[in-house]
């Protein structure tokens, strides 16, 4: 699809809302941004009875792809939403990598190597597409509200709410909202608006990157060089994405003037040289910096923050927009109990308890692939040297070398909501991660997929040993391993550690709170209410 074409199907028009006129009206949950953290945020609340306002100041969906790499726990979040299938069927699915140092293959990657899941390890797709998915999924659903054109101008505290200024073609109005979530990018107006900054460093290492249309029928891998032949001294990074379209990052040094790189005839040649032949068209160049940064909180009274307006890293590892988006899938389940009155808003600082450790967990490695893809010191440029020397020999040094080591979802360790192991336990199935999936069958005979099952519900999953284990907790929906869902193939045994007796306590969000190898009524329903808040 061309530029102009996209142009065409994605822009939307301005309309007049009921609530520009009349007194002031209050909603329960605003969201700010209508980018795919803001959009899975709106169809989350939605699809769990939230009614959202989401606003957005611009009438249309970007057209530079941005983001472009989507992990397999999003994809698994994605699914939840509505737009899983459509992204695999439009991305392009990968799970092998390959690093060189020069022309020399140093190592290659498998990034799931193991079979029995629903989604694989990442699909490739420009962020348009994404985006295009969502606001059509959001058209879909009953209550959410999307307002283009509705640009934020204010933002205050109220003792209970906040309240928005909101500028249109027709003028401003007023809105308050007992909940404001601001997912409006790295930029983030409403962020300013508050007087707040982030924390953390910036990088002097700029970095090119582009978006080429050719025909060449490379491996859909993802193939990263340091001291390519043809960009000595620097990095190389290429990607393939749907319609013909390639991913090229290069970088460029500290010194390199943004404006410049930026030139038809500047780019042009570099991606020459790199592909060996000038058979191609360019979509999209932009010049960044590395960004390692957050907000000291997240949480603001009732003003939220997610996604870019709330941490930054580099692109490097897929980090910015699959952290993005579990910090809409964290945040949703919470907010649309606190807005129905089903747990205090103490749940709403759990959010931030567990999502800053992941903002912080994501800077670090993006720190770490910073400094290895683009050393700042001596000592810093003697290490990876070492580490690439020692790779071509050494398996153990592989796992030195640094390529921007790609998103996988965070572990909630410290969290109020979870209930710690009384016993130790093996498997792939970790307390506070996200579910592994496994195929399982219906009791009908039809094939299932274990997440697919549980979708947004608060579950507890039972593995009966003959004794009757009385009703669920409280809030919670049974599934009964070997009744309800058939473990046709044995992988929930295996990634679960699954004995008979054994009770597991599933989050909104997939997340595993809590874990029993033994019936013991007492102490699973008091896990249960922790889970959903009520200890929060």
């Amino acid at each position: 699809m061309t530029a102009k074409a996209r142009k065409s199907l994605y822009q939307f028009d301005y309309r007049r809302s009921p609530d520009q006129d009349g007194p002031v009206v209050r909603r329960p949950v605003v969201v700010v941004g209508a980018g795919p953290v803001g959009l899975c945020t709106a169809i989350d609340l939605a699809q769990r009875g939230v009614p959202v306002v989401l606003l957005d100041d611009a009438d249309r969906i970007g057209e530079g792809s941005r983001g472009l790499c989507y992990a397999k726990r999003t994809l698994e979040i994605l699914d939840r939403l509505g737009v899983g299938r459509a992204c695999i069927e439009k991305g392009v699915t990968w799970k092998l990598g390959r690093v060189f140092q020069g022309e020399d293959l140093l190592y290659a990657f498998d990034l799931l190597p193991e079979t029995g899941h629903a989604m694989p390890a990442f699909v490739n797709l420009q962020q348009y597409y994404l985006e295009h998915f969502l606001v059509e999924r959001a058209g879909e659903l009953e209550g959410i509200d999307i307002r283009w054109r509705n640009k934020v101008v204010g933002l205050s505290h109220l003792p209970d709410a906040a309240e928005l200024t909101i500028e249109t073609p027709d003028g401003a109005y007023t809105l308050r909202a007992d909940w404001v979530v601001c997912a409006d990018g790295a930029r983030s107006p409403t962020r300013a608006m508050l007087g707040l900054d982030f924390v953390g460093e910036a990088f002097e290492e700029r970095f090119l990157i582009a978006d080429v249309r050719m025909s060449e029928a490379y491996p859909t891998e993802r193939w990263f060089w340091f001291d390519p032949p043809f960009h000595s001294g620097r990095s190389a990074l290429l990607h393939k994405q749907p319609d013909g379209i390639w991913r090229i990052d290069l970088g460029l040094g500290a010194d390199a003037d943004a404006a410049h790189e930026q030139k038809p005839e500047v780019v042009t040649p570099r991606i020459a040289r790199m592909l060996g032949h000038d058979d191609f068209e360019l979509e999209w160049v932009s010049v960044y910096t590395f960004q390692c940064r957050r907000l000291e909180r997240f949480v603001h009274g009732r003003v939220v923050f997610a996604g870019d307006a709330a941490h930054q890293v580099s692109p490097f590892g897929a980090r910015g927009a699959n952290s993005g988006i579990q910090d809409a899938e964290n945040l949703a389940w919470k907010l649309a109990r606190v807005v129905k009155g089903e747990a205090p808003v103490a749940l709403v600082e759990s959010y931030e308890t567990e999502r800053v450790a992941a903002a912080d967990e994501n800077i670090g490695h993006s720190t770490r692939s910073a400094d290895f893809i683009a050393p700042r010191s001596r000592q810093e440029m003697r290490y990876r040297d070492a580490a690439l020397t020692l790779a071509r020999e050494c398996d153990f040094a592989k796992r030195m070398v640094n390529s921007g080591r790609l998103s996988t979802p965070s572990t909630y360790r410290q969290t109020p909501l979870s209930t710690p192991d009384a016993e130790p336990w093996a498997g792939s199935a970790r307390l506070g991660a996200p579910l592994p999936d496994a195929p399982m069958e219906r009791a009908d005979g039809t094939p299932a997929w274990l997440l697919g099952e549980i979708g947004g519900d608060a579950v507890e999953i039972v593995m009966p040993d003959g004794a009757d284990h009385g009703p669920p907790p409280e809030g919670l929906r049974r599934i009964v391993v070997g009744k309800d869902l058939i473990d046709v193939e044995g992988r929930f045994r295996e990634r679960f550690d699954a004995v008979p007796g054994a009770t597991w306590l599933v989050r909104p969000d997939q997340h595993l709170a809590a874990r029993f190898r033994h019936e013991d009524p007492e102490r699973i329903a008091a896990a249960a209410r922790r889970m959903l808040g009520d200890a929060a």
